[in-house]
């Protein structure tokens, strides 16, 4: 009766709060449940126990509340102080995971409030009187066969203290190694969503009717199969945000994505693998196709990635491609790549403003026109539901692949009414221009990033970090390489939680004073509450997590 009454409670001040039942919140409460049912057992048991020693249930309850409610209530707020930095943390995981400190909380205090009130008032309402020939005396409970084998083990491990004491910090130094070198770190876990997402990048300046041809060849592929239950594609442009750590791509000609939604997590796994068949035959010579899946946390597009950062373009070119062959050299990184590399060649019509005076024409008059007949106008918007659609009237030539002959046939209308081509308005001419720069800190970027396949992303970046070690110390003042991908959005939200840790540990602190009343009960406390770790460590490693 005291889970299904706590949770209702819970649920309640969770609406209350507006907090909803989401994977977060319900993993707070499975968190919790163990102490839930646990403070419920410790009240019954003090009473049972009470109760055949020969005493009354009211006076048992008594006892239970006395005895118990004190130091349960030091132990649930010492939980509750230990997920306090990320409940207050300013960053993704007090978006993502806050409110796990808060059902938490929540969930505990009433388990308590449960055990030390309610629970030993249904004990006295329902526990049936022990029997007279039950009834024995304190010492008799503790001389069954279990409490006396219990007894010879603590009696031993007392006899030969200085080796259980070194063989526990041998084991804890065991622990601590094997959470340093073998289990692998990652803050933000996989989705368990059956969506998988294939992201399709042409090289910048690629029209989007030669985006859209690719995209109708992996679609060709992905419609067939049984496996999946819708297929979305979004040329030009990412999509929609349609889950929390999805960053939706700015519009692009030459980018694409597809969602395809599979049937479970095998259906996922076998969509996954038939793509990447295709994609490692060659079948996609024009473009780079990336298939991936869903991930919690911050929205980070590569995992791996390091961020070269200095004036000159160049020399950011060049120290870049340095960076991606040693990325290469990584047997775990998968297409190491500059995130923008390629120059776009553009049609530079350089006017003649004397010419231009002369037929009544400015530059503004003739880039309008030239914008019609090419990209096309605005002309009017559309309400749609809650969208606007804007209306856009161009030329028949719009769309169409130009060069600079066909340019030159662009007809330009004077105010007069003629009609003259744009070649006779100046001269034209193909040049290469940066279709995109990106910027951090206000200095000119450019990363290099990449995939990784059988390691997790933060093992693959110390080691390749370590690699770059020489190149690094070769940088010129103005030019320095810094990490980016997952590494850098995870230490981000450590940074947030450390911030909040000194208040925890002192939280934890006082609640363990307040309760023991001594520096050495205290620091007995402490002192065993690393000894987890070998626990924590060994089930991790048993199960390959």
């Amino acid at each position: 009766i005291a889970v299904p009454l706590t949770l209702g409670i819970t649920f309640l001040l969770m609406m209350l709060m507006g907090i909803n039942l989401d994977r977060v919140t319900l993993g707070a409460l499975i968190i919790a449940l163990g102490l839930l049912v646990d403070d419920a057992i410790i009240a019954v048991e003090m009473m049972l126990v009470k109760m055949e020693e020969g005493w009354d249930r009211v006076r048992a309850a008594g006892h239970a509340w006395t005895v118990t409610a004190a130091p349960m209530l030091c132990g649930t707020l010492v939980t509750v102080a230990g997920f306090l930095p990320i409940g207050f943390a300013r960053s993704s995981v007090g978006e993502y995971a806050g409110n796990i400190f808060w059902v938490l909380a929540l969930s505990l205090v009433v388990s308590w409030l449960v055990a030390v009130m309610f629970v030993p008032y249904l004990g006295v309402k329902m526990l049936p009187a022990v029997a007279r020939k039950d009834v024995h005396s304190h010492e008799s409970v503790y001389h069954t066969p279990m409490y006396l084998r219990l007894r010879a083990l603590i009696t031993w491990c007392v006899t030969w203290r200085k080796s259980v004491v070194f063989g526990t910090v041998g084991l804890l130094a065991l622990a601590v190694v094997g959470m340093a070198m073998l289990v692998e770190k990652q803050f933000f876990p996989g989705s368990d969503r059956p969506a998988v997402l294939v992201s399709v990048y042409l090289p910048q300046g690629s029209s989007i009717g030669s985006t859209d041809a690719t995209v109708r060849k992996l679609e060709a592929i992905l419609a067939p199969m049984d496996e999946l239950r819708t297929l979305s594609s979004y040329v030009g442009a990412g999509a929609p945000r349609f889950f929390m750590s999805a960053n939706p791509e700015p519009p692009d000609p030459a980018f694409a994505k597809i969602i395809a939604v599979t049937q479970g997590v095998a259906a996922r796994t076998k969509v996954m693998a038939e793509l990447e068949r295709h994609i490692e035959a060659g079948e996609f010579p024009e473009a780079r196709v990336r298939v991936s899946r869903l991930l919690f946390g911050p929205p980070v597009v590569w995992p791996v990635a390091y961020r070269v950062v200095g004036p000159d373009l160049l020399e950011l070119r060049r120290i870049a491609h340095q960076v991606r062959e040693i990325m290469a050299a990584n047997p775990h990184i998968v297409d190491p790549h500059l995130e923008w590399d390629e120059r776009a060649p553009v049609l530079h019509l350089t006017m003649d403003l004397e010419r231009l005076r002369l037929l009544g024409l400015t530059p503004q008059d003739v880039s309008q026109q030239l914008q019609f007949q090419l990209s096309g106008v605005r002309i009017a918007q559309v309400r749609q539901d809650i969208r606007s659609v804007d209306v856009i009237a161009r030329g028949t030539l719009g769309g169409q692949q130009l060069n600079a002959e066909s340019l030159a046939l662009l007809e330009i209308l004077t105010p007069d009414g003629r009609k003259l081509p744009a070649s006779q308005l100046g001269q034209i001419e193909v040049r290469f221009e940066e279709p995109v720069i990106k910027r951090y800190n206000r200095e000119n970027a450019l990363t290099v990033q990449a995939e990784v396949h059988g390691a997790q992303p933060n093992d693959v970046t110390d080691a390749v970090w370590k690699a770059l070690e020489g190149l690094r110390s070769e940088l010129a003042p103005d030019y320095h390489l810094q990490i980016s991908g997952a590494v850098e959005q995870s230490g981000k939200a450590n940074a947030s939680i450390q911030k909040l840790q000194p208040a925890m540990v002192a939280f934890m602190l006082i609640f363990i004073m307040l309760q023991m009343r001594s520096f050495s009960g205290t620091f007995i406390v402490i002192a065993t509450a690393p000894l987890g770790l070998i626990g924590a460590v060994l089930a991790l490693l048993l199960f390959n997590q």
